[in-house]
């Protein structure tokens, strides 16, 4: 438990609040129809991954609605959850030779749970933002999302994250 909690504080000292974020002038929409919160950047740390075969390091943030789901265990996710993914190069710590730690932003990556609106997705629409919050609208990108979650975390309503607490 000491290590998300580490990695939580690096992603929030290290690159700080205002590296990667959203549009000050609006809320950006993704051609999926996904929009990036304005106050995304106040939610809760859900957990942090490691992605080696892309050397990301990624910290997840829930929305209220999908942090009282996680912490009560409830699945399916009630329509209103969200679940907003921060990634970062994966870099060796100048520091500290045995240390990994946060490089310079890749993407921010959202899931958002409507049941009607994202039917043909298991309910779950996506959406991935460039660092400064615009938004990447490449349908051809999006087309690989569902597929990866529907073969692969099917039993945990297609989230890959589990509550790190």
């Amino acid at each position: 438990m000491g290590w998300i909690r580490t990695v939580a504080l690096i992603v929030s000292l290290v690159v700080g609040p205002d590296v990667v974020r959203g549009s000050d002038t609006g809320t950006p929409t993704a051609v999926t129809g996904v929009s990036l919160p304005p106050d995304y950047r106040t939610w809760t740390a859900v957990a942090p991954s490691l992605r080696t075969d892309k050397g990301h390091i990624r910290m997840m943030l829930a929305n209220p609605v999908m942090l009282e789901a996680y912490g009560s265990g409830t699945l399916p996710f009630p329509d209103g959850s969200k679940i907003v993914k921060l990634v970062y190069k994966a870099v060796q710590s100048v520091e500290w030779e045995g240390a990994t730690v946060p490089g310079g932003p890749v993407s921010i990556e959202i899931m958002e749970k409507d049941s009607k609106r994202f039917a043909d997705t298991g309910g779950w629409g996506f959406a991935r933002f460039r660092p400064d919050g615009t938004p990447v609208n490449d349908m051809k990108l999006y087309v690989t999302c569902f597929p990866c979650h529907q073969s692969n975390v099917q039993g945990h309503d297609f989230v890959f994250t589990r509550w790190a607490p």
